[in-house]
């Protein structure tokens, strides 16, 4: 210890903290002869209120060294207390399940505090052990949403997760399985709201723990717990790498994506299975079985984290490296099946409406989607032709995602190729409406007016088949309503595409579509939009009343696809006046 550490010691030795530090710390071995719990939880109760005020003296002056010296040496106290070989288990087991929270609050003030934070807890899973420090450390983990500096609250615990997980012995996959949901759920909290230069260590221990996950699934013996951990460590690396990606300005980023991506690899996650085949939910289902709809929630970003997991392949060569994949076979695979094509463009959507994305990364998705919109559009357009229908609300959803790239982003380059993507997106739409009614070319509908398709090669899109094209969503193949509010996005491109055709039609005194018909009239208002209105004003109902996160996102969500919905009502009623 040099001179002036020696000093610094000596001068809280001194002071009245320090003795007030020594006299609850006195006390803690009467804890193992207390029968009384109220007086054990006293005990306790001092000891963190202490520790809390002197939070607060550091914090109240955060430029006096000597209150930051007074927190370290008291931190440095603790510590040493806590390694006696001489205290008894019972008073360690006490002190463990509130000390954790109470260290962890001094992370923030300081690189050297953090570590004495680090070190306290890892002492605690040294003597009470892995599988009761997991449940103690999950709790210490949630206490985050009552703190202030929550980003750098979390650290320690996070740091300590991931020595625990790699120490318990038994049912590996099942003390897992508890903890990634709570991991995932306070990561999302802290990362999409904290401050960007405050995430370096958050993300840092979050791949610890991945690596962590990591060495368990290596050593466990079960093949179906080994793969059944490895898809939830597949989860658990795409719903961290959207998180780092979302933060992208955070130093270190390019770094943290490196690490994921090779994890990725070991959790078979092909560049090609994530952006066509890749379904959170039946992965979640094998995960947590009944247990999934509680679980989704930390979930909540798997497909952007799958979508920005080839993005950031097509970013940097050395990603796609270590995710040991040819980011150039990809697109040529994409460019040459139509279907994969479909799944692809209804992926990467994910990545275009991330409202936390920068926009740098969304430039590169769109970027992405030029290529492979790009070339042989007609390359195996038969494969499982009679599936299409099913595709197209993620398609009208992706047609949205790239709208509001075109009217909010601001580079003028990123602009004119997000309007490039949305006139490929409509040539594959034009073909799947080609192929689908190939039979009926020939037929005419009643009231329609024929088009000289010679004589307008550009107004092909004009044609009874745009209506339905709207109706496969509206009133899904499958039968019933579309999925609200899942399917919001595509229900409102959907909407706003009849009512464009509509209008255009009223304007300009024609009918090639056979919007204008009465009976296509009567359809559309009594099969498409008062379904949708009474299924619309049930859900709003039930959730207005409500002021948690997901009913207000739900409400949020439906508020345009209502007025939309309103508006399409009320130009169809007009409409249903004027034609007899």
């Amino acid at each position: 210890m040099s001179i002036s550490t020696e000093g610094e010691a000596t001068q809280f030795r001194d002071s009245e903290a320090h003795n007030n530090l020594q006299t609850i710390l006195q006390s803690c071995p009467k804890l193992a002869e207390v029968e009384d719990s109220d007086e054990s939880e006293n005990t306790i109760s001092k000891l963190v209120s202490f520790l809390d005020s002197l939070l607060d003296a550091t914090l109240s002056d955060p430029d006096d060294e000597h209150k930051e010296k007074n927190a370290f040496e008291a931190l440095s106290e603790i510590h040493g207390y806590i390694c006696s070989p001489s205290l008894d288990q019972e008073v360690v087991d006490a002190l463990s399940f509130e000390l954790p929270k109470a260290v962890s609050k001094f992370a923030g003030i300081s690189r050297k505090i953090l570590d004495m934070a680090i070190s306290i807890i890892d002492q605690f899973i040294v003597k009470c052990g892995p599988r009761d420090m997991l449940s103690i450390l999950c709790d210490t983990l949630g206490y985050s949403s009552k703190v202030t500096s929550t980003a750098s609250y979390i650290v320690p615990p996070l740091s300590g997760l991931s020595k625990v997980l790699i120490s318990i012995r038994r049912r590996q996959f099942q003390q897992v399985k508890e903890a990634v949901p709570i991991i995932l759920n306070v990561l999302k909290a802290v990362c999409l709201e904290s401050d960007e230069e405050e995430l370096d260590n958050v993300f840092d221990r979050a791949i610890e723990i991945a690596n962590s996950i990591y060495e368990v699934c290596n050593k466990l013996v079960d093949n179906d717990a080994r793969e059944k951990l490895r898809a939830l460590l597949g989860l658990y690396v795409l719903q961290c790498l959207a998180l780092v990606s979302a933060s992208d300005t955070t130093s270190g980023c390019h770094a943290l994506v490196l690490q994921l991506s090779r994890i990725s690899s070991y959790c078979d996650l092909s560049y090609l299975s994530l952006v066509t085949t890749y379904d959170v939910e039946a992965v979640a289902s094998t995960v947590f079985g009944e247990n999934k709809d509680d679980c989704m929630d930390c979930l909540s970003h798997v497909k952007h984290g799958a979508a920005l997991s080839v993005v950031w392949g097509h970013v940097s060569e050395e990603v796609a490296h270590a995710a040991k994949e040819d980011i150039i076979a990809v697109k040529d695979e994409l460019r040459k099946y139509q279907i994969k094509r479909w799944h692809a463009v209804g992926t990467l959507k994910h990545a275009l409406s991330f409202a936390s994305l920068p926009w740098e990364l969304k430039k590169h998705t769109i970027n992405f989607l030029l290529c492979i919109t790009d070339g042989d559009i007609c390359g195996n357009c038969n494969d499982e032709h009679s599936k299409w229908p099913s595709y197209l609300p993620n398609i009208f959803s992706a047609l949205q995602a790239v709208t509001m790239v075109i009217m909010y982003a601001p580079d003028p380059e990123l602009r004119k190729n997000s309007f490039a993507v949305l006139k490929g997106i409509a040539i594959l739409l034009d073909l799947v409406r080609r192929e689908l009614h190939t039979e009926n070319h020939s037929s005419v509908v009643k009231g329609v007016q024929q088009i000289n398709h010679k004589g307008h090669p550009d107004i092909s899109f004009w044609s009874p088949s745009v209506l339905e094209l709207v109706e496969s969503v509206l009133r899904p193949p499958q039968g019933g309503p579309p999925s609200l509010p899942e399917q919001s996005d595509a229900v409102l491109s959907a909407l706003n595409l009849y009512r464009f055709v509509l209008m255009t039609e009223s304007t300009g005194k024609t009918n090639y579509t056979g919007v204008l018909s009465r009976s296509s009239l009567l359809k559309v208002f009594n099969e498409w939009l008062l379904p949708l209105r009474t299924l619309v004003t049930g859900i709003m109902a039930e959730n207005k009343s409500d002021y948690d996160e997901l009913s207000v996102d739900t409400v949020c969500t439906l508020n345009p696809l209502e007025l939309v919905l309103y508006r399409c009502i009320e130009l169809v009623e007009e409409k249903l006046k004027q034609v007899k």
